[in-house]
């Protein structure tokens, strides 16, 4: 199926070395011996065939006669002419079907360029042109990040820590401050498995059906919440506060869910207008009290507004996911939680640090799915893909702790604690991220119930947390690297 020679008579009838020799198939003619056809291999400048046939008759010798063919194949002006089209074709029949769609016939096939059938100088053609397969142009990218919004979310997450300023002279000794750190945790796990549950409807059926969600879920969240801290509390300041907060958790959720970042940073403005007003003068406890009602006040106002705009535009109800889907994200919610109350007895300025970063890892959490697609489609194999993969993963973790550090160095606090927690948060919720949950989440329980213990029995708290936090960034980081080698966990 070869492209015929081109043959160039050099010194008299010697024939020139052919590289490659193919013999064809031979048909007997009537009055001839066996015809043998000789097809050197493929190339876009080989020449017509040639054809040595004996003498005819019973007598003939071993002598022949021999015929040149000098003109040019008439298969160049195809191969030309259609090299962009055969060069991506991946088995000959494309070009058959090609060149039948260019118009031509059997009898232009045989007579103009002297191949038996359509197949044969398909054959040939593909032969001919070697492979060449374009690159698929880049599609969209699905996980670029808008800087503004990530920027917008991170003032969120650390704005409402202005609110223990200005709620500190409102609880007095040891009991006060643990039942509203116990309405705290309480509050931050069941709001983080209720918005898992959300942010599933919102994925599968649209936003009304996360209001849907939210409307049953963050009710329930806040009257739980609520009730902790009243039981530990008491009807007493300290257990308003508690209530007050609890409120607020949920209707932060529900607000972040449905993307409404903006109308929770209106709603903060009172508590962080009398934070900032205690660094002028003293306040006093009922002034921080007003402002501490009217955030909850405007962010449980949104919130509703929110959810009752929403929930108009939907359809009808399908079923829930079903619960236990999001009991791990609540338990990574009460890990996370525990973890940063006990670095901030500790060292409060870990958790501000922090905080503060969130913003930031939300964004890389973004740029590393973003790089990840990018990776894979320019990778051929999964070798490729894993050493990509765990570059990608070393600049957006590595480029994450940098930031914690200088902003370490900035508070004046220890960076290698707050290295590690950071490492934890970022790791453990990247891993969420690609529906890794029971993970991260057992780790983080690990970690923190290791350090409560710790601090119970009265033992080294320092050591401990930085021990516990270490191994379990250490654990994290590189079940990170082993589960997202895998191309198919970008799916």
């Amino acid at each position: 199926m070869s492209g015929p020679l081109r043959l160039v008579p050099e010194d008299g009838d010697a024939l020139p070395e052919i590289p490659r020799v193919r013999t064809g198939r031979t048909r007997p003619g009537p009055a001839s011996g066996p015809a043998a056809t000789i097809r050197p291999g493929s190339g876009p400048a080989s020449g017509p065939s040639v054809k040595i046939r004996p003498g005819a008759g019973p007598g003939a010798g071993p002598s022949a006669t021999t015929r040149r063919v000098l003109a040019p194949d008439p298969a160049d002006e195809l191969v030309e002419r259609l090299v962009e089209q055969i060069a991506v074709a991946v088995h000959p029949d494309e070009v058959a079907a090609l060149l039948e769609s260019d118009g031509l016939t059997a009898e232009r096939i045989v007579q103009h360029y002297g191949r038996p059938d359509l197949f044969t100088l398909a054959e040939d053609l593909f032969t001919r042109v070697p492979r060449h397969y374009a690159a698929p142009p880049p599609g969209p990218d699905l996980w670029r990040a808008d800087p503004v919004r990530c920027a917008l979310r991170g003032l969120v997450f650390a704005l409402p820590g202005l609110a223990y300023v200005l709620g500190a002279r409102l609880w007095s000794g040891r009991p006060d401050l643990t039942g509203v750190v116990a309405a705290a945790l309480l509050a931050w796990a069941v709001n983080q498995g209720l918005s898992h549950r959300a942010y599933l409807r919102l994925a599968a059926e649209g936003p009304a059906a996360a209001a849907r969600t939210l409307r049953l879920g963050a009710p329930a969240s806040a009257l739980v919440s609520s009730a902790l801290g009243l039981a530990l509390c008491g009807p007493s300041a300290p257990g308003a506060f508690a209530a007050g907060q609890s409120v607020y958790l949920a209707a932060a959720s529900a607000l972040l869910v449905l993307g409404r970042e903006r109308a929770l940073l209106l709603g903060l403005l009172p508590v962080a207008a009398g934070a900032g007003a205690t660094t002028l003068w003293p306040l006093p406890a009922a002034v921080g009290l007003v402002m501490l009602l009217g955030t909850v006040a405007l962010t449980a106002r949104a919130a509703w507004l929110a959810l009752r705009e929403t929930q108009r535009t939907g359809d009808a109800a399908r079923s829930a996911p079903p619960l236990l889907s999001s009991l791990p994200f609540a338990l990574f919610g009460l890990a996370a939680g525990l973890l940063a109350a006990l670095a901030g007895l500790l060292d409060p300025r870990t958790v501000v640090v922090l905080t503060l970063s969130m913003g930031l890892a939300e964004w890389l959490l973004y740029r590393y799915r973003s790089l990840a697609v990018a990776a894979l489609r320019s990778t051929r194999d999964q070798r490729g893909f894993a050493h990509r993969s765990g570059l990608v993963l070393a600049l957006c973790l590595g480029g994450y702790l940098a930031v914690l550090w200088g902003g370490a160095r900035i508070a004046e606090t220890e960076p290698l604690p707050l290295l590690c927690l950071g490492a934890v948060f970022w790791t453990a919720l990247l891993l969420q991220a690609f529906a890794v949950a029971w993970f991260p989440a057992l780790v983080t329980l690990t970690a923190a119930g290791a350090q409560a213990a710790a601090r119970a029995t009265e033992l080294p708290s320092a050591h401990v947390q930085l021990i516990g936090t270490g191994l379990a960034a250490a654990v994290l980081t590189g079940g990170t690297f082993l589960l997202l080698a895998r191309p198919t966990a970008h799916r």
